[in-house]
């Protein structure tokens, strides 16, 4: 019965984390329609005020484990520096090194930080399925990117910069994995899935919000500005990582940011059947390389096969 509910809880978790990765598919298109407003401005608020949002609808269960989220102070910071940082490297990477080359290498990454953060501090060891599924995913959201690439990765005007661009994107990749570890540590030592994104956003957006003061002024220029950017916060963010949050009640990290590669896979179906972008034959292999990759997340084995953990250390 225990391990029916179980199986049960997971299904909706992952679900819930699907969901959420729509969701966030949705904000290259929006911001499309604002193209004015900085994409560090839109990060900012978006994630900003999106905490400040987490906090108000999680004020009860955020009172109530705040002693949980304290008893580890160093996660807890760790965790809301990830959040503060990653918008800025995210939006600065795609911007210096090309949208393409900053997606791949910030969204692709992810799930293999995760994995590292798991292993190295909770020596959780990686599953061969994990690993098979994390090869097609990343292949898939690289072929993605080459298959509309071609306009993008003239973006960078130098060598150095997409160098630097690309350094941003593994930042934003490990800042990404970050949160979503620890907001899993917390969530594991008892604190409810909102007051776990609620605290982390909530202090993240302490440091966002007033940067908004160098780069937002023209975030509520007219009404369409106004419309995109309240839409990033509400729907994308605020209810995408109460999603999120959900989700991880019964994933862990690494499986959690694996299944997110769904996120460019979105955005790309959302570019061609809205704005009109075209997508090359190399980039719909892509798709079905990252619907391949979710496939194997959600198949169960039977008939008494099993995947062996792979170990990152050679036992004696």
């Amino acid at each position: 019965m225990d391990k029916t509910v179980k199986t049960t809880n997971a299904v909706k978790g992952s679900f819930a984390i699907v969901i959420a990765s729509f969701l966030w598919g949705t904000t290259g298109t929006a911001a499309q329609f604002a193209p004015e407003i900085s994409p560090l401005a839109i990060g900012a608020f978006a994630m900003g005020i999106g905490g400040v949002l987490l906090c108000l609808s999680a004020r009860t269960s955020l009172i109530n484990d705040a002693r949980v989220l304290f008893s580890q102070p160093l996660i807890f910071l760790f965790g809301s520096a990830c959040v503060a940082i990653y918008p800025l490297s995210f939006y600065s990477s795609m911007r210096l090194s090309g949208v393409a080359i900053g997606t791949v290498v910030s969204i692709a990454s992810a799930p293999l930080f995760a994995a590292l953060l798991e292993y190295f501090i909770g020596k959780r060891a990686v599953s061969l399925k994990w690993f098979i599924s994390f090869i097609f995913g990343a292949m898939g959201i690289g072929l993605l990117a080459v298959g509309k690439s071609q306009d993008t990765l003239a973006l960078a005007t130098s060598q150095n910069q997409q160098v630097l661009g690309v350094i941003l994107g593994l930042v934003a990749g490990l800042t990404y994995a970050g949160y979503s570890w620890a907001a899993k540590q917390h969530i594991n030592a008892g604190a409810n899935s909102k007051s776990a994104m609620a605290g982390l956003f909530g202090c993240a957006a302490v440091v966002l919000l007033p940067s908004l003061w160098f780069t937002g002024h023209n975030l509520f220029s007219n009404t369409i500005h106004t419309s995109v950017s309240l839409y990033m916060a509400t729907v994308p963010m605020f209810l995408g990582y109460l999603l999120f949050g959900y989700g991880l009640r019964s994933t862990e990290a690494s499986k959690a940011t694996l299944i997110t590669l769904i996120e460019p896979l979105v955005a790309t179906l959302f570019a061609i059947f809205l704005i009109g972008e075209v997508l090359n034959p190399v980039g719909w292999i892509g798709m079905v390389l990252v619907c391949l990759c979710l496939f194997i997340q959600s198949v169960r084995l039977s008939y008494g096969v099993k995947i062996r953990h792979w170990k990152w250390a050679n036992r004696s």
